[in-house]
């Protein structure tokens, strides 16, 4: 049998190749007039348009250092050394290949962290660990020096040669900056610090990379991605001056930087933003005179989507920020446990957690394609998007100059960047209040019968928010390093309070927060608080705006049980309806109906009610009938896009009272 041409097949013709004039035809006809920008063409914090159809595009590439897998990493963050060791060693067992110890302080640590201060409690802690045989990072950290040069000194001490270790040591004095608001010496004098300990390490062998730019404060603060890229860019640029002023050539000073950048629950936008900071670093080194060296970057799924309430949903949520961050070129990844808004996570939430980075490498393959965006129109513009927004907003930052500071220290300094990102942290939380942007299972779609989950029971850690001098002899590092290894701690000079280098500490918020402070202040009532639904006409006549009803008022800890309605003989049957409020228990009640109702009932159902004693509401805009309703006691009117926040608290003060 011979096989068909196109010229055997003429049906084929009755299927002419789509073009995008006449997708517009069709979604125009779907519209029936309504305006195509408002309905389909989004926009991103940033302002970036979104388009609802991308065709093919190309664009420029920049790949990871090392092709195939990235590298899945747990954190070592238990207080107690034995623990920590405990919950390592099982997580390697589990199928992680890479380390983050958070020391107690680190602001990753969230309150717990290792207590570790001298050499001998940091092995007991990575007992059993074979260092030689995986990667380690540090979270940076107020201490980040005496943390790193005492896991330097633990290698040493094991015999290890350094040179053969993979570790990066998490030195981010800017970033401890931006998140504690304060440093222990002037910048200059840091600088030299910084310089003076990553020539001692490269002395003893170690590889490095040894500074991190961190932008988890910048996120965790209300950046979006743009801010983030250009918070970036700006610290890794004051890097290369401070390391280079120092004696470092630009290449040395290159080599040291690393980058932690956070993946969210955005995947086009996290994907974008991952391959637009490799993009822009290689900008960067190009601008310095360097041939460009592929970036290494460190993933992180982000804190602030976290929830408290219906933690569950977490594992969603982390699902989408591990594939972006994969997908977008990540080289190494920690999952947030789904219970880490809660406490120090368990085993169970660390194993889940881990296993959602296992499932994508060994059953979906993610790494087996080094861009999996390339060529997608959408990813390929939002990437392109996202360097030019970056650099402008690296730019930005470049331009502040204050004292004898420059560029992101300045920006730091004189606020800046705290403005910035305030600005949108107010834009984020109002979307966040009116529901426009959703958080399921919180403000959206509530569990308030929810389970409790389990974290482990350690208290959080009191430590200080700043380094604690006097361990070592900060002028040679190399002595610091052999102090170490002997266990012996030397003063070191003091620099006055007066002369170091303090900010206004960038805060670290989570979405989800104003929702869970009003459920927290329903679970403290003597009992749940209920709302009333006061449900008007027929079943199909109440059910939209009585589900509404009971979502909105569920995101604020409140029972609004259901019925069949009241409707008798085509009327609502006044008593009846009055009889349920009374039995119910509620100081509160919604009317809920069609606007028909509204029209026809609503007047006389809220005169009732009000003189049961009931605070009325009604589930709807008010319209016409709204001086009506008014003055037969509707007190407040809930809709979509109000600001369920504020009406959720005043909902809570009438039940309180």
């Amino acid at each position: 049998m011979n096989s068909a041409t196109s010229s055997d097949l003429p049906y084929l013709d009755a299927f002419p190749a789509a073009s995008r004039e006449a997708w517009r035809t069709a979604v125009d006809k779907v519209l029936k007039g309504a305006d195509f920008e408002k309905k389909l063409v989004g926009r991103s914090a940033d302002g970036i348009r979104i388009e609802p159809l991308y065709e093919a595009a190309s664009g420029e590439r920049a790949f990871r250092a090392e092709a195939g897998r990235w590298h899945v990493v747990a954190r070592v963050d238990h207080p107690q050394a034995e623990e920590a060791r405990r919950l390592a060693l099982a997580e390697l067992e589990g199928g992680a290949d890479m380390l983050t110890i958070a020391f107690a302080g680190a602001r990753a640590a969230r309150g717990y962290g290792l207590v570790a201060d001298d050499v001998a409690t940091l092995d007991s802690a990575l007992d059993g660990v074979m260092l030689d045989l995986i990667r380690l990072r540090l979270d940076p950290a107020p201490q980040g020096r005496v943390n790193a040069l005492m896991l330097a000194a633990l290698i040493e001490k094991r015999g290890h040669a350094p040179g053969e270790l993979s570790v990066e040591f998490g030195f981010d004095p800017i970033g401890v900056l931006a998140s504690h608001g304060s440093l222990a010496a002037p910048w200059p004098e840091v600088g030299r610090r910084l310089a003076v300990v990553i020539a001692a390490l490269k002395q003893r062998g170690f590889k490095g990379p040894f500074v991190t730019v961190d932008t988890r404060p910048y996120h965790e603060a209300g950046a979006t991605e743009a801010q983030e890229l250009g918070a970036a860019l700006a610290t890794a640029l004051a890097y290369l001056r401070a390391l280079e002023a120092q004696g470092l050539s630009l290449q040395e000073a290159r080599d040291a930087i690393a980058f932690t950048l956070v993946a969210d629950t955005d995947e086009f936008m996290t994907v974008a933003k991952f391959r637009a900071a490799r993009l822009l670093w290689n900008r960067v080194q190009q601008a310095c005179g360097l041939e460009p060296k592929p970036a290494t970057i460190h993933a992180e799924t982000a804190w602030r989507s976290l929830t408290r309430r219906d933690p569950w949903v977490n594992l969603l949520r982390g699902t989408v920020a591990a594939f972006s961050a994969g997908v977008g070129g990540a080289d190494s990844l920690t999952v947030q446990s789904f219970t880490a808004a809660l406490g120090l996570p368990d085993l169970f939430a660390r194993r889940v957690a881990r296993n959602t980075q296992l499932i994508l490498l060994e059953e979906s393959n993610l790494w087996r394609v080094a861009d999996p965006a390339a060529g997608a129109g959408g990813f390929e513009a939002l990437t392109q998007a996202l360097c030019e927004q970056g650099w402008s907003r690296f730019q930005d930052i470049e331009r502040e100059r204050s004292d004898d500071l420059q560029g992101v220290l300045a920006a730091l300094a004189n606020g800046h960047v705290q403005q910035g990102i305030a600005r949108e942290r107010a834009a984020s939380a109002k979307a966040i209040a009116t529901r426009r942007v959703p958080i399921t299972g919180t403000s959206e779609f509530p569990n308030i019968r929810e389970n409790a989950v389990s974290v482990l029971e350690i208290a959080p850690v009191e430590k200080a928010a700043s380094p604690q001098p006097g361990s070592t002899a900060e002028r040679n590092p190399g002595e610091i390093v052999k102090a170490f290894i002997a266990g012996a701690r030397r003063p070191e000079a003091l620099i006055p309070p007066s002369q170091r280098l303090r900010v206004e500490a960038l805060p670290a918020h989570r979405l989800a927060e104003p929702f869970e402070a009003l459920r927290d202040k329903a679970d403290a009532l003597p009992q749940r608080p209920v709302v009333f639904l006061a449900t008007l006409g027929s079943i199909a006549d109440f059910t939209a705006r009585a589900g509404f009803a009971r979502n909105l008022f569920e995101a604020g800890g409140f029972s609004a049980p259901g019925s069949d309605g009241f409707a008798q003989n085509g009327a609502t049957d006044l008593d009846a309806l009055v009889g349920a409020f009374r039995s119910s228990g509620a100081k509160l009640a919604c009317l809920c109906g069609s606007d028909t109702a509204y029209a026809e009932e609503g007047a006389a159902a809220a005169e009732a009610l009000a003189k049961a004693g009931a605070t009325v509401w009604l589930a709807g805009r008010p319209s016409e009938s709204e001086a009506a309703l008014n003055k037969a006691g509707v007190s407040s009117f809930i809709f979509m896009g109000c600001d369920v926040v504020e009406t959720l608290d005043r909902a809570l003060a009438i039940a309180a009272a």
